[in-house]
């Protein structure tokens, strides 16, 4: 009988997911020697052609504007060693905390959040555009590289933990709950639950959990630092959000004559360290209280358990509202937001009334699609695309593709 000995099976605690009693996968496939399913599910990730291409997909600039700036790539890089070190303090599986952090942002278009808001637009009459359900349908679908099987094949604790990090998508009943009440799930949620159940009812487990917080703070962190190295806004400006202007008067008291570069720095790992140390400190604390005796009980308990304290919480939206009108809605951004959105619109309204524009394989049986189908393949087909591969196909079909540089 396989044991999880020299798999770190000493430091999970009981909640944590065991990789050794996961609930499988969907195809049934000869376990490995050398990896836990976790482990082997990373890898799995990291090989994908969708992760290679979150190399030159954008978070907020798009990908001439430099090299320093995050993309996709970078950010889940850094959200990756967050998560891990979350799972760590926590007792946690690392392993699938870190396939979750990975896997969390494949299913996003090019252009960072303008091109999914488009998307969503052009997808309205045919169920709307979703970048998390977009993930799980790359992950399941859309990664065509194995001989037995479409998708990557990742064990149901990651595929459960990727679709529903951010907590339940469905009440007992079934009704969708969040930013889909009162509507229905995404098309590529729902087409997968067919086959599947991945208890969508619930919280996820702690892992999902330590990945979905780690995004938020890479997020903020991150976009604070290129928000200042891009010139959007001062260092001082931060002064305006209590949280920020405590963390700047540290580094100014200690280092009264640091330079900028430095000084960005040292305000950025605070910030990071910070609100890792607050998630532990409060997970550790909800989690006691809780008494879990395994996984299924934290899916159970009803509420989030790995998230900030309630004074981190209300700092961090703080920070959020900065980065909203200093960042996401400074003129520069929207300028070129504006930009990309038409390129996203010309290349999805070109492709779905002639969808043979698209290249191979693309544009085989379209014959046998109904219009529904070839929607949906048109938007899988841009949705993979990265920024510069979508202004390439842009000039192909148009002669007033805009200059981004």
């Amino acid at each position: 009988m396989k044991t999880d000995i020299g798999f770190g099976a000493q430091s999970r605690a009981v909640y944590a997911e065991n990789p050794f009693a996961s609930r499988g996968r969907l195809y049934p496939e000869p376990e490995s020697p050398t990896r836990t399913p976790f482990q082997r599910d990373r890898d799995r990730i990291i090989h994908s052609s969708a992760f290679r291409r979150l190399k030159h997909k954008t978070q907020v600039f798009v990908y001439h504007e430099g090299d320093h700036f995050r993309t996709r790539l970078t950010h889940t890089i850094e959200v990756s060693q967050i998560a891990r070190s979350l799972a760590r303090a926590l007792r946690l599986d690392e392993d699938l905390a870190e396939c979750l952090a990975l896997s969390h942002d494949l299913g996003h278009t090019p252009f960072g959040h303008e091109g999914e808001d488009v998307m969503h637009e052009c997808m309205a009459p045919f169920g709307g555009f979703d970048h998390n359900a977009q993930s799980l349908r790359v992950v399941t679908h859309l990664e065509q590289r194995y001989a037995e099987f479409d998708g990557l094949n990742l064990a149901w604790e990651t595929l459960e933990g990727l679709v529903k990090h951010n907590g339940p998508l469905v009440d007992e009943s079934g009704a969708p709950l969040g930013k889909f009440k009162g509507g229905q799930l995404p098309f590529a949620i729902r087409d997968y639950a067919v086959k599947q159940d991945l208890l969508l009812h619930t919280w996820p487990g702690a892992e999902a959990q330590a990945a979905a917080i780690a995004d938020d703070i890479a997020y903020d962190a991150h976009d604070l630092d290129d928000g200042l190295r891009a010139g959007l806004f001062a260092i001082e400006d931060m002064r305006e959000v209590p949280y920020l202007a405590q963390i700047l008067t540290e580094v100014d008291r200690k280092y009264p004559r640091l330079e900028e570069g430095r000084r960005i720095h040292e305000i950025v790992r605070r910030s990071i360290t910070k609100m890792v140390e607050d998630v532990i400190a409060e997970g550790m604390q909800n989690i006691s209280a809780l008494d879990p005796h395994s996984a299924q009980d934290i899916r159970l308990a009803g509420h989030c358990l790995v998230k900030f304290s309630d004074e981190m919480a209300s700092a961090e939206r703080e920070v959020k509202r900065f980065l909203f009108a200093r960042v996401y809605r400074h003129e520069d951004v929207l300028a070129v937001r504006k930009l990309v959105a038409q390129v996203v619109r010309d290349l999805f309204d070109k492709f779905q009334k002639d969808p043979g524009q698209m290249p191979e394989p693309w544009n085989i049986g379209l014959v046998e699609l109904s219009d529904n189908d070839v929607a949906r393949r048109v938007c899988d087909y841009i949705a993979g695309m990265t920024d510069r591969y979508a202004i390439e196909e842009h000039r192909r079909l148009f002669d007033d593709t805009p200059d981004l540089g």
